[in-house]
């Protein structure tokens, strides 16, 4: 499993959406006015959580996003593994294609990668909403502030 930015983003965007599941869906303007992420690219990972069945989008006034499961049903690991192509668990790391052409520590990062992965599929959203240093920050920087602007809330559901 691969770390990258774009898992930290959908995740940080990911927890939005589960500290406001009481207050309906949220818009992607809200979120990136909130967390600081482009709206273009929030589109782009919800484009990819969405198909994965991970968010529903709401259609009109007061749409936006929400979980599309529980958010104790939903795993950290799942999150990064719909945004980011070709982190599948156990996934090879940049084998030659044949044994032989493997490098000498292959199996090492194979391991980690199996590692990380079961460490973020025991994570669920709904263990990190409850954490008071998340709400801390949550609280800190505006996320479940849902009263950015009603020019905000018109973002569009694809």
């Amino acid at each position: 499993m691969r770390l990258s930015t774009k898992g930290r983003y959908a995740v940080t965007a990911m927890m939005e959406l589960a500290l406001n599941k009481d207050k309906g869906p949220v818009t992607l303007a809200e979120i990136s006015h909130s967390q600081g992420i482009s709206l273009s690219y929030l589109e782009q990972l919800f484009a990819r959580m969405r198909r994965d069945g991970l968010v529903v989008g709401v259609r009109g006034p007061g749409g936006g996003y929400r979980l599309a499961r529980p958010a104790e049903e939903i795993s950290v690991a799942q999150i990064i593994t719909a945004v980011d192509e070709g982190t599948a668990q156990g996934q090879s790391l940049g084998t030659g294609g044949a044994d032989d052409d493997r490098c000498l520590t292959h199996d090492l990062w194979v391991d980690l990668s199996r590692q990380i992965y079961d460490f973020l599929n025991g994570i669920t959203l709904e263990q990190m909403a409850r954490d008071a240093g998340v709400r801390e920050v949550a609280e800190r920087v505006g996320a479940g502030d849902r009263d950015i602007g009603h020019d905000d809330r018109s973002s569009s559901v694809a």
